[in-house]
């Protein structure tokens, strides 16, 4: 059973790679598809990435399947644009990560040793720092750092960053000290928007928000899923407040929006 199940795989990524190619053929192809670029679908790759994010928070493994055929499409179709001008193909992606995940993976490829979660972490590290040498720099941490959070969301690079930091002895003895910090930011940010100093003000709240992702990793809380069920429990609020009031939200008082504001918390428990 597992043997047809992965023939039947491999037909269904071959059937996909064959129908992507007849959309980009010249003369019988979509002109929607023969006119994509790597460039033009960069907006594509970016939402279908964040659906499937959204399909794992929500725990829908339907629509978590469906999300990672567009994804896996995505692929597919640079992978094709790529084999169009001789650049790469399919083929040649599914090598390049085999082979980074087994030269990353010695413990279980190589040596079939017994290795911990820390020892696992520094040997991944090592590995990176080998693909990548940074040679005569001296500033061998930021620089390695500036290249892997070139391409992150702000709040992922500012993470990556903390950690890196924390590893290299820059960290807080006792957490009050953090919380002391996180004070002493948001102290400044007021002053600056009391001075109605806008450059200096976006400064300080980047200060802010960087002091509270280092609260997350402190306490070991992702503040990337928390500000995703923010925005969450805030929508199903607002869905809340417009199925209850007749009208347009902005033609009601603020007292009555504030009312079922809170009456949406309660009834929403949380």
């Amino acid at each position: 059973m597992k043997d047809t199940k992965k023939i039947n795989s491999e037909e269904g990524i071959n059937k996909l790679v064959e129908l992507v190619s007849e959309l980009r053929d010249p003369i019988n192809g979509c002109p929607w598809d023969l006119k994509q670029t790597h460039l033009s679908l960069l907006p594509y790759v970016l939402e279908e990435a964040y659906e499937v994010a959204h399909a794992i928070r929500e725990n829908n493994p339907n629509e978590l399947k469906e999300e990672l055929g567009d994804l896996l499409l995505q692929i597919i179709l640079h992978a094709q644009i790529a084999k169009e001008k001789n650049l790469f193909d399919l083929a040649d992606i599914i090598e390049v990560i085999t082979t980074k995940l087994i030269r990353r993976h010695p413990h279980v490829f190589q040596t079939k040793a017994k290795v911990s979660m820390k020892e696992v972490e520094d040997s991944w590290e090592e590995i990176k720092h080998k693909e990548r040498p940074i040679n005569n720099s001296k500033t061998p941490i930021s620089d390695r750092l500036k290249l892997k959070i070139k391409t992150q969301p702000s709040i992922k690079g500012a993470l990556i960053i903390s950690k890196k930091a924390s590893k290299n002895g820059l960290e807080w003895e006792k957490c009050d000290e953090i919380w002391n910090k996180l004070y002493e930011e948001l102290e400044e940010l007021k002053d600056a928007l009391k001075a109605n100093k806008s450059s200096d003000a976006e400064a300080e709240i980047g200060d802010v928000l960087f002091t509270l992702i280092n609260i997350g990793r402190w306490y070991e809380i992702s503040v990337d899923e928390g500000l995703a069920k923010s925005n969450q429990r805030f929508l199903e609020r607002l869905a809340y407040i417009e199925k209850h009031i007749d009208g347009e939200l902005h033609t009601e008082s603020k007292k009555k929006l504030q009312k079922y504001w809170k009456l949406a918390k309660i009834c929403l428990n949380h």
